[in-house]
């Protein structure tokens, strides 16, 4: 039904209309109408995303010159200034980064100002230096002041929030509009939902609904009361289930039949809120809501504030349990239609609610069109996030009985489309990006590949065959989806590679054999059967299928036939990183011909050959880049080693740089003093002037030295003007900003003191020297007893977070990782300062540099402030206190005793560890699990863990796997043992925690596969993550096998045997959830007691082996598949494992030492996909047939009726779609009575909801009704002669 409002006059006051004239839908609250914007304009702050809707539901818009009217009341400035808190928000964001902008050109001024001063005599621009450094002081100040109230401001633009009362209520009040007992009314509202603790909500509701009674008010009015009444459902959520639902649904129909948009949308949004169960819904339904959607979903994109709340109210069906079922066919239709409108602003809205109301109730989505829809949108590819639309398709295709709602089961390889058709690439980029995001999703799902594997996996091969089309941008996203899909993480020095540089420069591995054999793998590790990677295990599967379609021979023509540099490259890239991959995940028997590269050498083996040179040089690049893999991959081994012993990752003396070699201690004298010379530390006093690269080669080559040393102390001043450099004092090293660039003088400082620490006379030099002095005097700031006062101190927060101040504990801790380094400490007392730092109640930040740099492996007063920061701390420093304590609980046993020579060097962190687990804070606690059951993977550290004896019932679920790590020894056994443990947590894993495993399992896999945002390259938590995802979560059973006590109670108990039954009994089972479930969890039960070699003897008693294979290759449901899919490569992961699956035709990769990787695929991988998905009869086709119902009301025994029913019938066809519709019109104009008749209105709506029509068919038809038939409807007050 046509809106029509015309005539719309703006008044002198802003944000007020002149009453709007009578329109012809009858949905009129009042007689006056006033709209707070132009028609359809969007009222949700302009900092919300579009779609979004502002719980205010009001908007301002610029006054425009009009006819005059009266004043409405006295408004202050400050009503004005504050009729838009958002854009007021807005605004004052704007000025703030005007203003941080500007305090940043004049801090770039200052430091290039100051750079250019230092460069001169120091004495002549003293003073120029003072003003300049002043000035840039007061920049940082003012820039840091600045974000944090940009951030407040940000904060509070973001924080939803209703309206304030007090000021809508006072924009009525004295208005001649409201009469005074009105007026009063609205304070006692005001001063009740100004104090909500004193409130009671049933009469604040009585309150509200007897406000929204009255009649002739603004649109405003009636705004205000429904936002204050979803304020009141969110602090009082069972308010909900006591509403009188016939006194409710009388308001909640005035507000929806209302002429305001505005108003109409907060009663959607009102009905929202106070749905609680199916039978709200129902009432809600007996309201006539239906077809008030329909009327609003079809209305123009003007109306968008209206017609999104509508949309949110039918989303809202979806949050009810089986609310699915209470939206009618009419309603679907019309958002299907709206989903079918590309240039609707609601499209994206409608394909999510089509594709959640696909995967809730299939059938009613297949009866209203909506699978035609989102098969259409994904076809097309203009859609940003169509693989959230293809979930619903694959959640169809997992179980047989739900692949018939599919008409096809072929939609998911619309896909290639892009890809596979060169005419239509070049200007859609965009699409490209779309369809390579949807095809990555695809892939990385079980039932993605079975969809893509029909034709011998045709639309995989059509996709490598696009490479040759010489078009580079598909090329290049084609081998970005290779990079993504096979999860192959491009190398440190890849993009350099790709822009052209060459490889000898990267992956030097100088000193890389001493340091490698340092980092040796000690044989106490524990095994890694634990860390079994689903995901390795499921790329392994996906790089088979890619390379059985022709990978290899695709990006060999491709590196020989592409012109473009980086293009090239790049395939050459992915050449050696899938060779690799290949040599490491694929059985020998499937691999060795791929490292041959057959096509290329057999190229390359004829000089004669016309592409000899090509292949030969393709061969040679190759090679260059796998040794270059191979030694960036020892060369991070070696950087993963060194990080395991650094003590904190975030101080600047501990960060990893690549590997280069080093000045050698015997080089002669001559060359020893050119260096000198060549540091520029002899020839100048200005520290930017040196060569610092050079300085810390020398320091940590020739100065190691004591003949070098004590020559260079003596007979020069290179180490006076380095450790001059470092004195707090001067102002030098503590002024210097704390930038990336400036880390080499924390690096060289660092150096420094422990090559002086290695010499007698460097440690004598080093505790006279005044930079160790005036850094204690500096600390002694801190001790109240010292009597050190200072109007600047040193340690000051802006100075520890901007300059490199903070990193003298850098410093610090550099001397206390030696014996000699502690007894300068103590020399000079500051210890004392660092007790009194711990003690600091507001400063965590001095807290954290002081724990975080110091070196706590060996025993002094150091271990004692740790255990200080573990326990009497606040929460924050005892969760980075603990995190620490990482790498000294997790050293292997034997690089302690090669190194310190201190066996007791992890005891005392995992009794510190021990006693974090009774730490009041859960989250102290859990960080305190995570390492200590890192510290397990070795079997000495889990033993000391157990003799600590501790208790962890208090935790729970989060203790639990520390728990199940114990049983792995027979110690730890006969602790649970003891405490009556292992025979509960059998039974409770028996009855239920099976199931819940496969939960966890498939949750954790689907997290690993979806795409993540790249993590940051430290967060401070690279080594404690919650969980990591992809990896099999810790087993009850599979951990119980690990003894010879556990196999005895597993036999005992004769699970096993019963895990076996069920797989054999139900392994065919396709229709029930629950049993399904059942046999996955005995599936996992099995494969993790089978990854044992203690758990040999199961796999042969039972013969489960044969049925896990069977499950794997004649399964319906893919995922049942998959699962039999991993739980093969966990029983791969044990010697007699692989003996048996080898008997099964399936193969698993090995090292060369024959221990299995757990990577295990059949001989031939058609065994796998060997799966009919053409989709059975669907019995949807006699459904289609018009019910009974809607036969009858197609009908009419009046002749002008029944031709305006036949009609709408023909509107539905697009070749009488303009003839029908000039048939319509010339009858309304003949015949207007017959569009005023509620009957007839019914029965054209049974026909919208039985035909497919597009939206503004729909529009057309509705608008052709006059607009009092809707409020007959609603109100249930139908004429007599309907």
């Amino acid at each position: 039904m046509s809106n029509q409002g015309g005539g719309d006059k703006y008044g002198p006051k802003e944000g007020l209309h002149a009453p709007a004239r009578e329109g012809r839908d009858g949905r009129s609250l009042s007689n006056v109408s006033a709209i707070f914007g132009p028609r359809g304009s969007s009222l949700a702050p302009s900092a919300q995303p579009p779609g979004s809707f502002s719980p205010d539901l009001k908007s301002a818009t610029a006054s425009r010159t009009g006819t005059p009217r009266a004043d409405f009341g006295n408004f202050s400035n400050s009503d004005y200034a504050n009729a838009d808190n958002t854009t007021t928000s807005e605004q004052r964001q704007i000025d703030l980064r005007d203003k941080i902008n500007k305090e940043i050109k004049i801090k770039l001024g200052s430091e290039n100002l100051l750079e250019a001063l230092i460069s001169k005599n120091a004495k002549q621009t003293k003073d120029q230096r003072q003003k300049v450094e002043l000035e840039l002081s007061s920049s940082n100040r003012k820039i840091v002041e600045l974000k944090s109230q940009l951030e407040i401001e940000i904060d509070r633009a973001n924080r939803p929030s209703t309206p304030s009362r007090s000021r809508l209520s006072s924009l009525f009040q004295g208005s001649p509009l409201r009469s005074p007992a009105r007026d009063v009314e609205g304070l006692e509202y005001q001063q009740y939902a100004a104090d909500p603790e004193s409130e009671s909500p049933t009469y604040v509701l009585a309150e509200i609904l007897q406000a929204l009674e009255l009649e002739g008010m603004q649109p405003d009015y009636y705004v205000e009361r429904a936002n204050s009444l979803v304020e009141l459902f969110k602090r009082y959520p069972t308010l909900k289930y006591d509403l009188a639902w016939a006194i409710f649904g009388l308001r909640v129909q005035t507000m929806l039949l209302s002429e305001s948009r505005e108003v109409v949308a907060a009663g959607y949004r009102v009905t929202r809120h106070a749905i609680a169960d199916r039978r709200s819904l129902q009432i809600i339904r007996g309201l006539n809501t239906d077809d008030l959607v329909i009327l609003s979903l079809v209305k123009e994109s003007k109306a968008s504030i209206e017609r999104e709340q509508a949309l949110k109210f039918v989303r809202a069906f979806l949050d009810v349990k089986d609310g699915v079922h209470e939206l009618s066919n009419a309603v679907i239709r019309t958002v299907v239609s709206v989903a079918e409108h590309h240039d609707d602003r609601l499209r994206s809205m409608a394909l999510l609610t089509i594709s959640e109301l696909l995967i809730r109730n299939p059938p009613i989505v297949v009866l209203t069109g909506g699978v035609a829809s989102l098969a259409d949108t994904l076809v097309e590819g203009n859609y940003q996030s169509s693989e959230t639309l293809a979930v619903a398709f694959l959640h169809l295709l997992d179980n047989p009985q739900q692949r018939k709602y599919l008409k096809s089961g072929h939609e998911l390889e619309a896909a290639f489309t892009p890809f596979t058709d060169p005419v239509n690439v070049h200007g859609h980029e965009d699409m490209l990006k779309s369809s390579a995001r949807l095809i990555a999703a695809i892939l990385k799902t079980w039932p993605g590949i079975f969809a893509l594997s029909n034709g011998n996996f045709s639309s995989i091969r059509s996709l490598l065959l696009s490479l040759y089309y010489p078009i580079p941008i598909a090329q290049d996203l084609v081998l970005d989806l290779l990079f993504d899909v096979l999860h192959i993480k491009p190398p440190s020095w890849a993009s350099s590679y790709l822009a052209g540089r060459r490889l000898t420069t990267y992956g030097r591995v100088a000193n890389l054999r001493a340091e490698g054999h340092d980092h040796g793998s000690s044989p106490d590790q524990e095994d890694q059967s634990c860390n079994f990677s689903l995901i390795d295990h499921f790329t392994t599967l996906l790089l088979a299928i890619f390379i059985s379609c022709g990978l290899l021979k695709a990006l060999s023509d491709l590196v020989k036939e592409t012109t473009d540099t980086a293009l090239k490259r790049k395939a050459t890239l992915l050449l050696g990183e899938v060779l690799k991959l290949s040599n490491l995940s694929l059985a020998g028997t499937m691999c060795f011909d791929l490292q041959a590269i057959p096509s290329l050498v057999v190229s390359a083996s004829h000089e004669k050959v016309q592409n000899y040179p090509l292949a030969s040089g393709m061969i040679y690049q190759i090679d260059k880049v796998n040794r270059t893999l191979y030694r960036s991959d020892l060369s991070s081994k070696v950087q993963l080693a060194s990080s395991a012993r650094a003590h904190d990752h975030t101080s600047s003396s501990r960060q990893s740089d690549p590997v280069k070699p080093k000045l050698s201690t015997d080089i002669d004298d001559l060359q020893f003093r050119n260096l000198l010379l060549e540091t520029q530390v002899l020839t100048t006093v200005n520290y930017l002037k040196w060569r610092w690269d050079l300085i810390n080669d020398l320091i940590e080559g020739p100065l190691l030295s004591p003949r070098r040393l004590e020559e260079t102390m003596r007979t020069n001043k290179f180490l006076k003007r380095i450790t001059g450099f470092y004195q707090p004092l001067k102002y030098r090293f503590s002024d210097a900003r704390n930038t990336k660039p400036n880390q080499r003088y924390v690096r060289t400082g660092c150096a420094l003191i422990k090559t002086l620490l290695q010499n007698p006379e460097g440690i004598v030099y080093l505790t006279e020297s005044k930079l160790i002095r005036q850094l204690a005097q500096c600390l002694a700031h801190f001790d109240k007893m010292s009597g050190v006062t200072s109007t600047t101190p040193l340690f000051s927060p802006y100075k520890v977070s901007e300059t490199l101040t903070g990193s003298y504990f850098a410093l610090l801790g550099a001397l206390s990782s030696d014996r000699r380094g502690l007894v300068i400490i103590e020399h000079w007392r500051m210890i004392n300062m660092f007790y009194q730092i711990m003690d600091l109640k507001d400063r965590d930040d001095l807290v954290q540099m002081l724990l975080g740099n110091m070196d706590f492996s060996l025993d002094s007063h150091l271990r004692v402030m740790l255990s200080k920061g573990l326990t009497a701390c606040p929460k924050n420093i005892r969760i980075y206190a603990t995190k620490l304590l990482r790498p000294y609980a997790t050293t292997p046993l034997q690089s302690i005793h090669r190194q310190k020579n201190e066996p007791g060097r992890c005891e005392w962190a995992i009794r510190l560890l021990v006693t974090q687990l009774y730490d009041p804070e859960v989250e102290v606690c859990e960080v305190a699990v995570q390492i200590l059951e890192e510290a397990c993977n070795q079997r000495t550290h889990l033993e000391y863990v157990v003799r600590c004896r501790p208790a962890l019932d208090h935790l729970g679920e989060i203790g639990a796997p520390l728990l199940l790590r114990f049983l792995s020894t027979s110690l730890g056994y006969q602790y649970l043992d003891g405490l009556d443990y292992i025979t509960q947590e059998m039974d409770d894993w028996f009855s239920g925690r099976n199931d819940s495993y496969v939960k966890l399992v498939e949750a954790s896999l689907a997290r690993a596969l979806s795409a993540q945002p790249e993590r940051p390259k430290w967060t401070g938590d690279d080594h404690l993550q919650p969980h990591e995802y992809g990896i099999v979560p810790p087993h009850f059973y599979r951990e119980l096998t690990r003894t010879v006590e556990g196999c005895k109670l597993l036999k005992e108990y004769g699970h096993f045997g019963k895990f076996a039954a069920t797989i054999r009994d139900s392994w065919a089972e396709a229709e029930d959830r629950e049993i399904m479930l059942k046999v996955k969890g005995c599936l996992w039960a099995v494969g993790n007691v089978g990854s044992m070699e203690l758990g040999a003897p199961f796999l042969e008693e039972t013969d489960v082996v044969s049925w896990i294979v069977k499950i794997a290759s004649e399964s319906d449901v893919m995922t049942m598949r998959g699962t039999a899919f991993f739980v093969l490569g966990l029983i791969s992961r044990s010697l007699h494992g692989m003996e048996i699956l080898a008997e099964h035709g399936w193969n698993a990769a090995a090292d060369d030492l024959g221990r299995s990787f757990g990577y295990c695929l059949p001989s031939n991988l058609g065994v796998i996909f060997s799966m009919n998905l053409e989709p059975r009869a669907s019995p949807m086709k006699p459904r289609r047939r018009p019910k009974p119902e809607a036969t009858k009301s197609i009908s009419d025994d009046d002749p002008s009726n029944a031709r305006i029913l036949s009609l709408v019938t023909d509107l539905g066809n697009t070749v009488l779609t303009k003839k029908a519709a000039g048939d319509l019109y010339l009858l309304k104009s003949k015949a207007a009575e017959s569009f005023k008749s509620t009957l007839l209105f019914r029965k054209v709506m049974s026909v919208l909801e039985s035909h497919s029509f597009r939206l503004p068919v729909r529009r057309f038809v509705i608008d052709l009704f006059d607009k009092s038939v809707m409020r007959h409807i609603v109100l249930d007050d139908e004429s007599e002669d309907d």
